[in-house]
């Protein structure tokens, strides 16, 4: 059973720990938040910033913006979230953009269900450029 969208303060460290120029984790309002928040949300400008956007929304629990994102040739009809556990952290290990409407981004996202051992999503993302936006179209799981 899904609670609900988990809150964020914008002042606090973006949920995909993107570091700005400083080295320092940006704040989630400088970050994701600009795609996930409000009624000025902006589509994600990169194929990896929408990647980003995404695991903060699976962190935050925002079903309509995974959705959203998502492209409709493989969208699913929900997101089921395990609401029990918790998100421990992103590392983006690759980003390609292959042409000018087509990028993969590799990754690794770290899950740490309640009452059981983490497990690690080691993931090569598919995206397309479509209509003047990124959209998430799947995913092939990397050992």
């Amino acid at each position: 059973m899904n609670a609900g969208p988990l809150a964020l303060q914008g002042d606090q460290p973006c949920p995909c720990a993107r570091a700005g120029t400083s080295g320092k984790p940006l704040r989630f309002s400088a970050c994701c938040g600009q795609y996930l928040e409000g009624d000025a949300a902006s589509p994600a400008a990169d194929a990896q910033s929408l990647m980003r956007s995404r695991y903060s929304a699976f962190v935050l629990q925002r079903e309509s913006y995974l959705l959203g994102t998502w492209h409709t040739s493989t969208r699913p009809a929900h997101v089921g979230f395990d609401t029990t556990g918790k998100w421990l952290g992103l590392e983006v290990r690759k980003a390609l953009v292959s042409s000018a409407t087509d990028a993969e981004v590799e990754f690794i996202a770290r899950f740490k269900p309640q009452g059981a051992s983490s497990w690690r999503l080691h993931e090569r993302s598919r995206f397309v450029l479509q209509d003047g936006r990124w959209w998430y179209v799947d995913g092939v799981q990397l050992a």
